[in-house]
């Protein structure tokens, strides 16, 4: 009792960002690890076939979902965050949220002959389920989140991801199939739900046209912002699915969700970083948000990049081994959405901060001009390229949507990168890589723990250089190893 104490102060005691990003971090790692597993059950299991139509239900939700939301989470957690009117606000937003339901709902059963001719007949009724759940999740995770409770959103997230992939792992072992990957998405959102439910502290209260005005033209511009990443997240996958096979989804997917190693710091950071942005802004600090964004920017790119060069190197051989002999033709999806996801440390981080300072117009312009780009793109080289070619249209799009929202952004703070941190990140990945195609040339990739093996060796060659070449990122590495208690090598 006495030693869960000290830990408890010791990570109590480190800076709140730090705190906060670090459990994220812990959080999302923990997750996606448990995530990869489940997954590589599930293409065992079902083979490429049959994990198509999940990907699919989940576009199908993410859209649909965006519907009933319009903007108003985002724009609820900015108005609740910046500490006036909560319950207020909070009330407006819960009814705005449920009359929304409605109209995604009437949307999706007006296209439901569309989608039962693609999916056959069944998912409409789970979608429809997963909407109705999806409000009463969203309301209390942007209530918590608005009131400044990261931990606890993260923890409902947490939540809701580990019971739906346990869910999903005892459903398909007992022969449920794609089924029970739904019902164990579902249930998990119901789950995740309750928990944030129990820590939220906002109550009903009265509210006025005010507020919802005040609402509305922050949710417009979140709204279309949002639609914009919605649409280049999943519009590739649709289209891949109504231009290709099912399995060819299924290995499209399976190489985009293995880049979301690269993206682990990224997810804590902006998750992180969102409500302090916004409560920055509001009390004039510019240069604050600036020295944030760009040590975000370093320590994404810390594991973006060489997870990156990683997959390049070994991406055909871990996707074999993980997922089966038939998804070793995903290799150069795979090695294009690495790419993306070094992109997506730009994108991501700029424009949730182009939100949080009250720039959702400019953060809208970028992913708006981004997802036509993505749309045509998609259009044209999908049924020419196939999987390949809704990759270079990821890829291209979020070169877009950077580009444009640095732009943006260049216009109310400092964007800049840390240079030396980053060349020697870049340094540490070369060396990385040069390691791992001579330990590829010398050892025949013949086996899972041969992989295993060189996997841990890159991580370990690239921690070491970049450690001896950066001393900053040595020292805050090593100042929050020994706040957590942990013993930190002297001979490093």
């Amino acid at each position: 009792m006495v030693s869960q104490a000290r830990s408890l102060s010791r990570i109590m005691n480190i800076d709140p960002v730090r705190r906060q990003g670090l459990i994220s971090l812990a959080s999302t790692v923990g997750l996606t690890a448990a995530g990869f597993a489940a997954t590589m059950y599930f293409t065992h299991v079902l083979g490429k076939a049959a994990y198509g139509p999940y990907a699919l239900f989940l576009a199908y939700y993410g859209i649909f979902n965006l519907i009933g939301d319009g903007g108003f989470g985002g724009a609820a957690v900015k108005r609740i965050s910046a500490g006036s009117e909560r319950n207020e606000y909070f009330t407006a937003f819960l009814v705005l949220r449920v009359l929304l339901l409605a109209l995604s709902v009437t949307a999706l059963l007006a296209i439901r002959p569309f989608i039962d001719a693609l999916q056959g007949e069944g998912i409409v009724f789970w979608l429809v389920l997963a909407l109705f759940i999806g409000v009463f999740t969203g309301v209390t995770g942007n209530g918590v989140y608005g009131e400044g409770k990261v931990g606890v959103n993260q923890s409902g997230g947490f939540l809701n991801n580990l019971v739906k992939i346990l869910l999903q792992v005892v459903a398909v072992f007992f022969g449920y199939g794609v089924a029970g990957l739904v019902g164990g998405f579902v249930a998990g959102l119901f789950v995740g739900g309750l928990f944030n439910l129990r820590f939220l502290s906002l109550r009903p209260a009265w509210f006025t046209r005010r507020h919802l005005r005040n609402l509305s033209t922050f949710s417009f511009w979140i709204f279309l912002a949002s639609s914009g990443v919605i649409i280049f997240s999943y519009a590739d996958t649709i289209l891949v699915g109504y231009f290709m096979t099912d399995a060819d989804v299924s290995v499209y997917q399976i190489a985009f969700q293995f880049t979301a190693a690269a993206a682990f710091t990224t997810t804590a950071l902006r998750t992180t970083l969102y409500p302090k942005i916004s409560r920055w802004h509001a009390d004039r600090h510019p240069a604050w948000i600036a020295n944030s964004l760009s040590r975000a920017f370093t320590y994404s790119l810390l594991l973006a990049v060489p997870v990156a060069v990683g997959g390049w190197v070994l991406g055909d051989r871990l996707l074999y081994f993980f997922y089966g002999a038939g998804f070793a033709e995903g290799a150069a999806v795979l090695g294009i959405l690495l790419l993306v996801q070094v992109i997506n440390v730009f994108m991501y981080l700029q424009t949730m901060t182009l939100s949080a300072i009250d720039r959702p117009r400019e953060s809208f312009y970028a992913t708006g001009t981004a997802a036509v780009v993505n749309v045509v793109l998609d259009l044209a080289l999908i049924p020419i390229l196939g999987i390949e070619g809704a990759a270079v249209a990821t890829l291209v799009t979020m070169v877009v949507n950077a580009t444009i929202a640095r732009h943006y952004l260049s216009k109310q703070i400092t964007v800049r990168l840390e240079r030396g941190p980053v060349l020697h990140i870049l340094l540490a990945a070369g060396a990385m890589a040069l390691v791992l195609i001579l330990y590829r040339t010398v050892i025949p990739l013949t086996n899972v723990f041969v992989v295993l093996a060189a996997v841990a060796l890159g991580g370990i060659v690239y921690g070491l250089v970049l450690m001896k070449a950066d001393r900053s990122i040595h020292d805050e590495l090593r100042d929050l190893v020994v706040q957590l208690g942990v013993p930190w090598p002297r001979w490093l």
